[in-house]
């Protein structure tokens, strides 16, 4: 028997999916779009089959594969609101999903430790060596370099290794990390014909993948913020939609501040994703609007909040998917103010950008 090998093929791959996951992917997509309503997603994913003929040669039917997401556990009737939900399993399957299709491009190999500028103990072994300190770990002895500082001092005929003689590889320090990840749920998130939340959940999703399976010890808060700002599970982000909100940026980082003070992590940091000015805040329990151009009253806050992140060693990391001027001019005050970064990003590229910044972390404190 002959075996011809050939190069691998991702899209053939692909196009040998059973047809239950060919629609459970798009099912996926169409479940963030909708907020989680399981029916509307199942209308959509009947009228894109009549339109463009998924299924097309496949001996399979949406009603077979409704019957196949109750049949594994994916979706349920609730009898209390008498309509169809989905389980907690296919909450996990759509953050799955979201962290698959986000960072299928990245480099093999990208996935790896926060690793700081810092030496110390750790699991990165450098080129480096130093003299061995007691408690030092033997698995990073220099062993050439031992040998020879012994040879130095005696001969190949009267060799004698001593503790002095040896050398240990200076080793890459890792450190966990606290994350506060900010969706602004303003109303401008879907204005003007374009969904700016789907992508923006999708994102909280393969982050929150990333982090329980690659970076278990990391933390990772979500915030959603409009009028005011309020923490979120991972559990509730298929289900987040937009609000008639105005952008409370001030509560947002205020809140995300709070939590980050009760994190015991060397490295802090915000990632907030927004598509606006922020044009809110309180005053007391009064809430001060302003939705027309960029109110100094408003901003100067949010100005104060960054300044007092930084002062705590928070770093603010804005992604700006929108690209008007006078947005811009907003978020480069804003990176100024807390010595952060700012990415101008379009929806597309948005995860690829979060998931690089989140693995480089370029900016480590010890």
């Amino acid at each position: 028997m002959k075996i011809r090998y050939t190069q691998f093929n991702p899209e053939d791959f692909n196009n040998r999916k059973s047809p239950f996951n060919k629609l459970k992917d798009i099912f996926d997509q169409l479940l963030m779009i909708s907020g989680g309503d399981v029916s509307q997603a199942l209308k959509w994913l009947t009228d894109l089959d009549k339109e463009y003929d998924i299924l097309k040669n496949e001996d399979y039917s949406i009603a077979e594969f409704i019957q196949d997401l109750q049949d594994q556990g994916f979706i349920k009737m609730d009898e209390d609101e008498g309509k169809v939900i989905m389980t907690a399993k296919s909450e996990i399957s759509i953050r799955k999903s979201a962290f698959r299709d986000i960072f299928k491009n990245l480099k093999k190999g990208a996935l790896g430790q926060h690793q700081t500028p810092y030496t110390g103990r750790g699991k990165e072994r450098q080129p480096e060596t130093r003299s061995y300190q007691p408690g030092d770990d033997i698995a990073h002895l220099d062993k050439t370099g031992s040998i020879m500082n012994a040879l130095k001092r005696t001969s190949i005929d009267n060799f004698n290794l001593r503790e002095d003689d040896l050398q240990i590889h200076e080793t890459d320090h890792f450190t966990g990390v606290a994350t506060v990840l900010l969706i602004d749920l303003s109303h401008s998130m879907i204005l003007y014909g374009e969904d700016r939340i789907t992508p923006a959940k999708k994102v909280a999703l393969a982050l929150s993948e990333l982090i329980m399976t690659e970076f278990s010890k990391d933390s990772l808060d979500i915030i959603a913020f409009g009028d005011d700002a309020w923490e979120i599970s991972v559990k509730d982000l298929p289900y987040l939609e937009v609000g008639p909100f105005h952008t409370n940026t001030k509560a947002g980082l205020e809140r995300a501040r709070s939590l980050l003070q009760h994190r015991k992590y060397a490295n802090k940091q915000i990632f907030m994703i927004t598509d606006g000015k922020p044009s809110a805040m309180f005053e007391g329990a009064k809430l001060y609007k302003n939705s027309f151009g960029l109110d100094r009253k408003i901003v100067n806050k949010v100005l104060d909040e960054a300044v007092q992140c930084r002062k705590e060693k928070i770093s603010i990391t804005t992604f700006m998917i929108a690209r008007d001027p006078y947005l811009q001019k907003f978020v480069n005050q804003l990176t100024e103010a807390n010595k952060g970064r700012a990415y101008y990003t379009g929806l597309n590229n948005l995860g690829e950008l979060i998931l690089e910044d989140y693995i480089s972390n370029r900016k480590k404190r010890m």
